[in-house]
């Protein structure tokens, strides 16, 4: 997975907190989250405020 896989990164953040409301995550923990997922390999330099935005408003459709 790269930063721009949203919706694989939402669906794998959805099954590995399913208890987090993602309305109320910050980027910093949002980030760490992501590095962390099994199979994601991306270079952190390459992630944005524009990129976690968009893997929130991702993850907040999943998770409805």
């Amino acid at each position: 997975m790269k930063w721009t896989d949203t919706q694989e990164i939402a669906i794998a953040l959805v099954d590995a907190h399913p208890d987090v409301d993602p309305t109320r995550i910050n980027f910093v923990d949002l980030m760490n989250w992501v590095r962390a997922l099994p199979g994601f390999d991306d270079d952190p330099k390459h992630c944005g405020e524009r990129i976690l935005e968009a893997i929130q408003a991702t993850w907040i459709e999943e998770a409805e």
